[in-house]
C-alpha cells in the first residue's frame, strides 16, 4: 500500500492507493499546533474506512507521501533559526537593499522591509573571487575564526554563507564550511554554490538565508514524522513533496529544507495535468485549489508545469523572494473558510482573513463566528448540513444564516439570500483575478484553457469561474477533493541540479558548455542509481536559461541534444528559445542570436506502476437522487436535482439547475450548465452562458 498526505490550512487529505492500485480518499481535521497529530488522525480515519486496525493497515504501507505547509508557516509565523549571514567583505548589504520593485509605487506609509537576517547578524568576510573565477584576495582565515567566536558569543543556530562568484570558483565558500565545521560543530550551514548556483546575487542570498533558518526545526520536524508513523507501525519509506512538483526522501529534504516552502500546493499541477489530457484532450490547463484557508492557481503550458525563481512570502517587494526554483504558484486567501466583512465605506470582502481549521466557519459550532464561503455555500442551499463529509459533521444552518444576516445582510441592507450570494460572487471575482494574473504572465489565454477544480470547495462556484474566464471546459476530478494528495500519489522521484556557464551563441564554446553537461549528467546517473535504483522508468531533461542580448531576464528553454557537435545544434537551440519567448511575450526577434547564462538538468523516477487516479468503487450511502431548494443569482430560490457523485454513469447528463455530491465536495451545475462523468470518473461540464 502506498499512501500520500495533504495538510491543508483546515482538511489534511490522504489518499490510500491499495495493492491492487485503486485509489482511497480520506479527510480528517487539520491539528495546527500539530500537523503530525493531523497525519496520524487521517491514518485512523482510513483504517476504519477499510475496515482494518491503523496497525494492520500502516504495517502494510511501502511508501507514505507527506505534502506539508509547516516550513512556509514557519518563516510567516517568526519560528526560524537565529541565523546568521556571512557574505564577501564590501558587500553586507545584500539582503537590505534586495531587488527593485514596489507594488504601490506612491504609497509612502509601507515601511521598507526588513532584510531576512538582521544587519547584526550579517557578517564580512575578506577575501575576494572576481567574475571570471580568478583570486583577486585570498580567503582571511584568522578573519573566519573570529567572526565563528562572535557568532558563538550571540548564541547563533544556523548560518547561510554566500560569497561573491562562489557559482564560478568555490574554493574560499568550501574553505568557509570547513571552518564551521571544525569550530562551530552541530550547527548547521547552507552554502549557496551547493544549494542555487544561479546568478543574481539577492537571489543566491536570500536562497541560503531561508534554507539555513528552516534546518534546525525541519530537521526535528522530518525526525518526528519518521519516529511517530513508526511508533504507530509503519516501516516504510517516508517521502515528501517539493515545491519543484516532485518527491524526494524526508531525510534528504531536511537537508536542504527550502524545497519544502511550496510543498503542498505544487502536486496539484501534477494530477491537474493528467486530468487535462486524459478528460479533455487538452495541453493546456488552468489548475485551481480551493482549501480552506486559499485560493492556489497553477498551470500547464503544452504539457509543462511552468517553474519560477521568483516566489515570495508575503506580499511581493514587501516580503521575502525565495530565489530558488519552484512550481509557479498564485495564491489569494480565498478558500472555504475565507471571512466575509464590510468594510468602513460600506463595501463587501471576502478574505484574506480565514477562519481556518480552529474555530472554522460558523457552521461548524466551533466557536467561529464571522461568516465564511462555506457558511454562505450552506445558507444558499448548495451543502447539506447532515451530509459533511459523508454525515460524519453536521453543520449548523441556522448558525450560519444568523451570522449572515449580522454580519453582511443587514448592513448592505439585503436579504439573507441576496448577502450569501454576494459573498460567493466576491469570492468568484477574488479568484478569477487570481487565474487572470497568472495566465497573462505565462501567455495563456484562460478563453482557450481547460479549467481543473481541485479542493474540498472548488464544486462551489467553479461554473461561475469557467464562466467569467469564458473557459470551455471545467472538469472536477473525482480524487479533486484531495487533488493534492492525488498529485503526490501520482509524483515522481526528482531531483534538479543546476550550473552557471555563460556562453553567446555567436562565439558557442562547445567544450565549455559539453563539460558542463556531462557533469550534470552524471549528477542525474548518480541519482537515478541511488535514490531510484528501484524505480519503473526514468527521465533526464536538460535545459539552458537564456535571453536575447543585453536582456534582463532570462526564460527556461529544454535543450534540443544532449551534447553540442556544430552549429546546427546550436541553431535548434536558438530556434527553439525563439518559439519560447514567442509564447510567453508574443514576439520573436528572429535575425538575433541569444546568449545562455546557465544550464541545468531534471532527472524524475518513476516510482509508481499505475498512472491514473480512479477511485475504488465503494458502496454510497444515501439515495441516488432528490431534491431541494437552492437559490441562483437571477433565478431564485429553486427546487433542485440532487445527484450522488459515485452512482452518475457515463450515460447520464446532468443539467443545471443541479448539485451533485459526495462524502467530500459539492459541485454546484448552474442553470445552463451541463455535467457529464468521464471513464476517469470526472466531472466534465459545460459552464453555457
Amino acid at each position: 500500500m502506498r499512501f500520500a498526505v495533504d495538510t491543508g490550512g483546515t482538511f489534511t487529505d490522504l489518499i490510500v492507493e491499495d495493492d491492487s492500485g485503486a485509489l482511497h480518499m480520506f479527510k480528517a481535521s487539520t491539528t495546527p499546533a500539530d500537523p503530525i497529530r493531523g497525519v496520524l488522525d487521517a491514518l485512523a480515519v482510513a483504517a476504519e474506512g477499510l475496515d482494518m486496525p491503523l496497525a494492520e493497515l500502516l504495517a502494510r504501507g511501502e511508501t507514505l507521501i507527506y505534502g506539508t505547509t509547516h516550513a512556509i508557516n514557519a518563516i510567516i509565523t517568526g519560528n526560524t533559526a537565529k541565523t546568521a549571514f556571512l557574505t564577501t567583505e564590501g558587500h553586507p548589504d545584500i539582503l537590505v537593499i534586495r531587488e527593485g520593485g514596489r507594488s504601490e509605487p506612491f504609497n509612502f506609509t509601507v515601511p521598507y522591509p526588513a532584510p531576512y537576517v538582521p544587519r547584526s547578524l550579517t557578517f564580512e568576510i575578506p577575501g575576494r573571487i572576481l567574475a571570471d573565477g580568478s583570486e583577486r584576495a585570498p580567503l582571511d582565515e584568522a578573519a573566519v575564526i573570529a567572526v565563528i567566536e562572535a557568532m558563538k558569543a550571540q548564541g547563533v543556530e544556523a548560518v547561510a554563507v554566500c560569497l561573491l562568484w562562489s557559482i564560478l570558483n568555490p574554493a574560499h565558500e568550501e574553505r568557509v564550511g570547513e571552518l564551521l565545521a571544525t569550530h562551530l560543530p552541530g550547527v548547521p550551514v547552507t552554502l549557496s554554490n551547493r544549494l542555487n548556483p544561479a546568478l543574481r546575487e539577492y537571489r543566491r542570498a536570500t536562497s541560503v538565508a531561508i534554507d539555513a533558518s528552516l534546518k534546525p526545526m525541519m530537521e526535528a520536524y522530518m525526525d518526528s514524522l519518521a519516529r511517530r508513523l513508526a511508533e504507530a507501525g509503519f516501516g516504510g519509506r517516508v517521502l515528501v513533496v517539493t515545491s519543484m512538483g516532485g518527491v524526494i526522501d524526508a531525510a534528504e529534504v531536511a537537508r536542504a529544507p527550502i524545497n519544502l516552502i511550496n510543498s503542498g500546493p505544487s502536486m496539484a499541477p501534477v494530477s491537474g495535468r493528467y486530468f487535462a489530457r486524459v478528460d479533455a484532450g487538452s495541453d493546456n490547463a488552468i489548475i485551481a485549489d480551493t482549501g480552506g484557508t486559499t485560493y492556489d492557481v497553477s498551470l500547464v503550458r503544452r504539457g509543462h508545469i511552468p517553474f519560477t525563481s521568483e516566489t515570495w512570502i508575503g506580499h511581493p517587494y514587501r516580503g521575502h523572494m525565495t530565489g530558488f526554483p519552484s512550481v509557479d504558484v498564485k495564491s489569494v486567501g480565498a478558500g472555504g473558510g475565507s471571512i466575509a466583512w464590510i468594510d468602513e465605506g460600506g463595501m463587501l470582502h471576502v478574505g484574506p482573513q480565514s477562519a481556518g481549521a480552529v474555530p472554522g466557519p460558523v457552521c461548524y459550532g466551533r466557536g467561529g463566528t464571522h461568516p465564511t464561503v462555506t457558511d454562505a455555500s450552506l445558507v444558499l442551499g448548495y451543502i447539506d448540513p447532515a451530509f459533511f463529509l459523508g454525515g460524519r459533521m453536521t453543520l449548523d444552518l441556522e448558525g450560519a444564516r444568523t451570522a449572515i444576516e449580522r454580519e453582511v445582510a443587514i448592513p448592505l441592507g439585503l436579504s439573507v439570500d441576496e448577502a450569501a450570494s454576494s459573498i460567493i460572487a466576491v469570492a468568484t471575482e477574488n479568484m478569477v483575478q487570481a487565474i487572470v494574473d497568472i495566465t497573462v504572465n505565462q501567455g495563456i489565454d484562460p478563453g482557450q484553457a481547460v479549467l481543473i477544480g481541485g479542493g474540498g470547495a472548488a464544486g462551489l462556484n467553479s461554473v461561475l469561474i469557467a464562466r467569467r474566464l469564458a473557459s470551455p471546459k471545467l472538469v472536477i476530478p473525482e480524487v479533486g477533493a484531495a487533488l493534492s494528495a492525488a498529485g503526490a500519489i501520482m509524483s515522481d522521484l526528482t531531483a534538479h541540479h543546476r550550473a552557471t556557464f555563460f556562453t553567446k551563441s555567436a562565439t558557442f564554446d562547445y567544450d565549455g558548455v559539453n563539460a558542463v553537461l556531462d557533469g550534470l549528467l552524471a549528477r542525474a546517473d548518480a541519482f537515478i542509481a541511488e535514490r531510484g535504483a528501484d524505480s519503473k522508468a526514468q527521465t533526464i531533461i536538460l535545459s539552458a536559461e537564456a535571453r536575447y542580448p543585453e536582456q534582463v531576464w532570462e526564460i527556461e528553454v529544454k535543450l534540443p541534444v544532449t551534447r553540442f557537435g556544430g552549429p546546427q545544434d546550436v541553431e535548434a537551440l536558438i530556434e527553439a528559445f525563439h518559439q519560447a519567448h514567442e509564447e510567453i511575450f508574443a514576439i520573436r526577434d528572429a535575425g538575433s542570436g541569444i546568449e545562455v547564462v546557465s544550464w541545468s538538468v531534471a532527472v524524475a523516477c518513476r516510482i509508481r506502476a499505475e498512472e491514473g487516479a480512479t477511485l475504488a468503487s465503494r458502496a454510497a450511502a444515501g439515495a441516488a437522487r432528490g431534491t431541494r431548494p437552492a437559490y441562483f443569482s437571477g433565478h431564485g430560490r429553486v427546487e433542485t436535482d440532487v445527484r450522488r457523485f459515485e452512482l452518475l454513469t457515463t450515460e447520464d447528463e446532468v443539467a443545471g439547475p443541479a448539485i451533485i455530491e459526495s462524502s467530500f465536495t459539492t459541485v454546484v451545475v448552474n442553470p445552463g450548465a451541463v455535467a457529464r462523468r468521464c471513464p476517469s470518473g470526472s466531472l466534465v461540464i459545460d459552464p453555457g452562458l
